[in-house]
């Protein structure tokens, strides 16, 4: 059994990160450090990859002066934090930790970005698994505030404070989690309503546009002010005790993947990337709506902090 180590030194602020992976997470994280006043290096293997993150931060103004981007470890100066941010791979992803801890100093804070990878899993090809915490961001990183913090068995309640403060000093709403389950919390609900979703439009209910109308301009907006258990406050916990009673047993509670989605992805349809999902995606189209979104979720981000 590993046992766990004293950290060395006290909080203090963060100034040198470190990311693992260029892909578009890991540049969104550089780019959330960058515009905090924090010196980044950038690691990738591999040198496309590497090119576009360097390209994308770059035609940004304030990560022109302190960014850096290297491909091999030797080439890592001192770093307060990591974050790795490679492929959603289990096996990868603990090669990957390996090789951090390895170059890494003994008190640096290591965070691992997954979306639902067990934390304890990862952990266990660490010799010091008490520095180490989940970060679940959600893309695009550097807009969307709120980030899981997900701590494994043998985390030092002192690494998760310092990871929040970390958060916290990038303007985020660190949300930590008291025991880790699959998918941590803001998967597990968007899965259960993507299963809804898609056992609706297998039924032939709607059609996928007419769905997305009725989530955006309905829950949707209720969501994103009130979350779902205040929203049931103000609806009333009996009218939704009446409702859930009837409802229920008629809701989709399969423990398999969607036939619609199965179908979809055999056929290639795997959305944007490859032209056509639930949509059809015309080459340029998906950069023009990352723009859009990024627009519209800039100006709602800032009338909810108005409020």
């Amino acid at each position: 059994m590993k046992v766990p180590h004293q950290p060395l030194n006290p909080y203090t602020p963060f100034k040198n990160g470190l990311v693992v992976g260029a892909g578009t997470m890991g540049m969104n994280l550089a780019k959330l450090m960058l515009g905090n006043g924090m010196t980044v290096t950038v690691l990738d293997i591999n040198p496309n990859v590497l090119e576009r993150c360097r390209q994308a931060l770059e035609s940004d103004s304030a990560s022109k002066v302190q960014a850096h981007f290297v491909s091999d470890w030797l080439q890592v100066g001192e770093c307060d934090v990591v974050l790795e941010s490679v492929t959603e791979d289990l096996t990868l992803k603990q090669r990957v930790l390996k090789d951090v801890e390895a170059h890494v100093g003994d008190a640096t804070l290591i965070l691992t970005n997954t979306s639902g990878l067990s934390i304890d899993e990862l952990s266990d090809v660490l010799a010091r698994p008490e520095r180490f915490v989940g970060a679940h961001f959600f893309n695009p990183a550097d807009l969307i505030p709120t980030v899981e913090v997900i701590p494994g068995r043998f985390t030092l309640d002192t690494f998760v404070d310092h990871a929040v403060d970390l958060l916290r000093e990038l303007g985020k709403r660190p949300a930590v989690l008291k025991q880790s389950v699959p998918g941590f919390v803001a998967n597990r609900i968007q899965h259960a309503l993507m299963r809804e979703c898609l056992s609706i439009l297998e039924q032939g209910i709607v059609d996928a546009e007419t769905l997305d109308d009725i989530v955006r301009y309905s829950i949707g907006i209720r969501l994103a002010i009130n979350g779902p258990l205040r929203q049931r406050d103000l609806n009333g916990l009996d009218t939704h005790l009446n409702i859930s009673s009837y409802l229920y047993e008629s809701l989709d509670n399969r423990t398999t993947p969607s036939p619609l989605l199965e179908a979809l992805v055999e056929k290639g349809y795997l959305g944007r990337k490859s032209g056509n999902g639930f949509y059809e995606w015309p080459a340029g189209s998906g950069e023009n709506y990352d723009r859009q979104e990024r627009e519209l979720l800039v100006r709602l981000l800032s009338m909810m902090k108005e409020n």
